[in-house]
Order: structure tokens, then C-alpha cells, then sequence
């Protein structure tokens, strides 16, 4: 048994230990994220493709994409980089098979989309990759539940469209791809935070847009997939700190969920400071 020989000082020892605890949960939620992130990027190069037809002479017919890291130097990129920041060798397996749309035991994986409420008033979709849907489902109504959201339909508040980002390439911005692009069928062209071009088209039309524009271009598609897009008028802003603090916290959440492959949300940034709303950018797919 510890005696203190006074209170000042068995205080000020309980407010140190509270704040390593403190610091240490961070720093493990910091590290659980980091991890996130690192598996989802070996996923995605396992999915990526970008072939270049033959007859376009910049360029020789490739694939890149497919799980075998010699074959596909982003994912052998991607593997190493998830090894040098100690994750397990069974996680990154698991990470790889799940790219091609299989579990770590090699069952075929359901798609599940839930639809939520979340506070302040923010529409939310959840898309997952599962082989257990009714465990998915149950974990992600808890968190919802907790987080204070409610399972609802607000679907119509987004539209659903193909999303193709290209690898950037010095000299080609959104103006240089918009009439190529235009012209095999795509909604809109725009840059990202990142400088890279983004080609938006109808869900059905994103494979062969995301081919055709490579081959014509002669770049590389670093992303596509299939997205919710919220609709301008259901915007929702951002104007609370400790609300805009509580998505954070539920997203984390989320994403401890095994197989989440995306959250949509109807936000805009509002009042809250840059650095809250950069983080939270973070955490979602738009």
C-alpha cells in the first residue's frame, strides 16, 4: 500500500497517471487508424487495374493490379510499408484477399449498405465487405445507436456515381482531360486537394471510361470505384466543435469494424476550425 504524505501530492500523482493513460489511448487510436489505412491501400492495389490499349502508341498494352506483389509493384510497395510499421502477417493476408473480394478463408464477400442518421442531422452511408452479413450489420447498428444516430433511409439525399482519380502526371490537370473525357461519357472532371485529376461518370459506364480515358491519355488510373455523392441542396454544415469531435469518434469506431469500405456523408465544413474538419476529410471516402 502507497501512503502519501499529503494530498497535493497523491493528486498531482493520479493526474500524471491519468494523462499517460490519456496519452497512450491517442496514441493507440493514432496507430489503429494508421493501420487502417495501410490495409486498405493493399486492397486497393490488389483491385486496381489500368490497361493501355495497343494501338495507342504512347503507351504498350498493360494490366497492373492482381495479388501478386511481383507482378504489381503497388501492392509490393504497399505490403512493405505495412510491414516496416508492425502489422501482422496474417492482417496483411487478410488485407490482399479481401482485394479480390474474398475472406482471409476464402469465402466470397457480401456487399452490405446501411443508411444512417447521425447528429448534428447528418446523412451517413456505410458500405461494407463482409462474410458474416448479420454480424456486420449488428456491429455497425451499435455504433450508430451509441454514437446517438438513428438506422434510417436518406438514400435519395445522394447519387450514386462512378469515381475514376488518375495518377497525376506533370502537364494534365482537369482542363487538359475534360473534352477526352466528355466525350466518352463522363458527368464532370475536377482536381482533388491533392492536385489530381477526378473523373466523375454513371455507375455503370465507370469501367470502360476509366479504360478508355487511360489509353487516350497514356495515364495511369490510381483509383476507381463506386460512390455516394451527396446532392448540393442537402448539404449539411459543420458548425459545432463537440459535435464535429463525436462524428470523429464514431467514425474511428467504424472503421474497427473489419471490411468497411467506405463512409459517405452529406457535410460541409462550416464553422468548425480547419484542423477539425482536415481530420474528419480523413475519415470518409467523400
Amino acid at each position: 500500500m502507497r501512503v502519501y504524505p499529503n494530498k497535493n501530492l497523491a493528486l498531482n500523482d493520479c493526474r500524471k497517471w491519468a494523462s499517460i493513460k490519456h496519452d497512450k489511448a491517442k496514441n493507440d487510436a493514432g496507430k489503429s487508424k494508421q493501420r487502417v489505412l495501410m490495409t486498405r491501400d493493399i486492397s486497393n492495389a490488389v483491385k486496381r487495374r489500368c490497361i493501355y490499349p495497343a494501338h495507342i502508341p504512347q503507351a504498350n498494352q498493360y494490366t497492373v493490379g492482381g495479388p501478386d506483389p511481383n507482378m504489381n509493384p503497388r501492392l509490393a510497395l504497399a505490403i512493405s510499408t505495412a510491414k516496416k510499421n508492425a502489422v501482422p502477417k496474417a492482417t496483411i493476408e487478410a488485407a490482399v484477399a479481401r482485394g479480390q473480394g474474398l475472406s482471409a478463408s476464402g469465402a466470397a464477400l457480401e456487399n452490405v449498405t446501411l443508411e444512417a442518421m447521425m447528429p448534428p442531422s447528418i446523412a451517413t452511408v456505410i458500405e461494407c465487405q463482409t462474410d458474416n452479413k448479420l454480424r456486420a450489420l449488428s456491429d455497425i447498428r451499435l455504433i450508430i445507436k451509441e454514437a446517438g444516430g438513428t438506422v434510417s433511409s436518406i438514400g435519395y439525399m445522394f447519387a450514386k456515381k462512378g469515381r475514376i482519380i488518375l495518377q497525376k502526371k506533370a502537364g494534365i490537370g482537369a482542363d487538359e482531360v475534360l473534352e477526352e473525357a466528355l466525350e466518352v461519357g463522363a458527368l464532370d472532371v475536377v482536381e482533388d486537394d491533392e492536385g489530381r485529376v477526378v473523373v466523375y461518370t454513371e455507375p455503370a459506364e465507370m469501367k470502360t471510361t476509366a479504360e478508355t480515358l487511360a489509353g487516350k491519355l497514356a495515364m495511369e488510373i490510381e483509383e476507381s470505384d463506386i460512390i455516394w455523392d451527396p446532392n448540393e441542396d442537402t448539404m449539411v454544415p459543420l458548425d459545432d466543435e463537440e459535435a464535429a469531435q463525436k462524428l470523429s469518434e464514431f467514425l474511428d469506431d467504424l472503421q474497427e469494424v473489419q471490411g468497411i469500405q467506405g463512409v459517405y456523408t452529406n457535410w460541409a465544413k462550416g464553422a468548425v476550425s480547419e484542423e477539425v474538419w482536415v481530420d474528419l476529410r480523413s475519415k470518409v471516402a467523400v
